[in-house]
């Protein structure tokens, strides 16, 4: 279940993202970690791990809980990413990747989880292009270490 976004979402055109170097995007909203999902995701990447996929078990294992696989966690920042940032005038919008992920706290099934994002830096390339760096955060509600930190890069094209 996802709710509304905890934030407005920054929309900006093409020729103004570079203004946005050091702004905070703000939260998205959260959205709840399920059973469903990180089974979903054990069956695409052929994970089943019992600490995701055995919820009997993984109550005497060393999160109390299943938890899920930090790359379903880390996968979510993309409709994260959509609900706090847009660019209009953009033909493409390309995942360039991302540097320094750390899986920094466990994502317990049925817990929820919501990103915040800071732009790092924005710089032209070839193609009437923008190479984006974003600095993230995916918090998991009511603990204060966070379950991923990572910078995420993008590419927009005009």
């Amino acid at each position: 279940m996802t709710e509304a976004p905890a934030s407005a979402q920054t929309v900006v055109a093409f020729e103004e993202v570079k203004d946005l170097i050091g702004k905070n995007l703000g939260t998205s909203a959260y959205r709840e970690i399920t059973q469903g999902q990180v089974d979903l995701f054990a069956d695409a990447t052929d994970d089943h791990q019992w600490i995701h996929v055995d919820p009997e078990r993984a109550k005497d294992g060393p999160f109390g809980a299943p938890i899920a696989h930090g790359f379903l966690t880390l996968s979510l920042l993309i409709p994260m990413w959509g609900e706090l940032f847009d660019v209009t005038g953009v033909k493409t919008k390309v995942n360039y990747g991302l540097d320094k992920v750390r899986f920094t706290s466990p994502v317990k099934v049925g817990s929820r989880i919501r990103m915040s994002a800071v732009i790092a830096d924005v710089q032209e390339v070839k193609g009437n292009g923008l190479h984006v760096v974003a600095d993230l955060t995916i918090e998991i509600e009511g603990q204060e270490r966070p379950a991923v930190i990572a910078r995420f890069l993008s590419r927009l094209y005009a």
